[in-house]
């Protein structure tokens, strides 16, 4: 149903380009003209059915509030940077009076972004990816995955949680650690502040 409805969207759209095009090709203006196709088109997107454009790829500035959205891109022009992950979507919250939409990622961060930036409608497939069990240890060894050793279970000169007698382990009361003595754990800031990109 759904892809029926796609395509008497998309037919009606090249119909009504296709029309203007040939009305526009004898007259001048060539600005106004594709001014008022873009109106149209953003009139004609606003007016279907959401379920009918899943899987468009289309500027922000094109969307409604409340879409779900993946495969944004970051900068206009770059192609798609976030939300690329199996299952996973983005929502749009709010079109502020700025050029930046408001978008919540699944991370919970909410960033603003161009709205000239392009996305896709829809969510990215195959959400039980992450509920996939593996049947034995050399599954992960497949899929390029290399065995883990705790940092309790090494000596103290591997990793600042070793040593101690018997399961004693830890990091002595100094919290959790990185192999490299950095804190890992209760909220330790490790982004840089004067990235550009936490600012957009």
């Amino acid at each position: 149903m759904a892809l029926s409805r796609a395509r008497v969207a998309s037919s009606t759209l090249f119909t009504k380009f296709m029309r203007s095009f040939s009305t526009s090709s004898d007259s001048f203006g060539g600005l106004k003209y594709h001014a008022s196709l873009k109106a149209s088109m953003v009139s004609e997107m606003a007016n279907l059915d959401l379920n009918s454009q899943i899987g468009y790829s289309m500027p922000l500035s094109m969307m409604r509030i409340g879409t779900l959205v993946h495969n944004i891109e970051m900068v206009p022009g770059q192609g798609g940077k976030l939300v690329r992950g199996a299952g996973t979507s983005a929502k749009i919250l709010k079109v502020p009076s700025s050029r930046y939409y408001l978008i919540k990622l699944p991370s919970g961060e909410e960033k603003l972004i161009d709205n000239r930036c392009r996305a896709t409608v829809g969510t990215v497939s195959n959400p039980s990816h992450g509920a996939k069990k593996l049947r034995k240890a050399g599954q992960s060894r497949w899929l390029g995955r290399r065995p883990k050793v705790r940092g309790v279970a090494k000596n103290p000169i591997d990793h600042p949680h070793g040593g101690g007698e018997g399961s004693y382990g830890g990091s002595h009361g100094r919290g959790s650690r990185t192999p490299w003595g950095k804190p890992c754990k209760c909220g330790y800031k490790t982004r840089n502040p004067r990235k550009r990109t936490i600012k957009i």
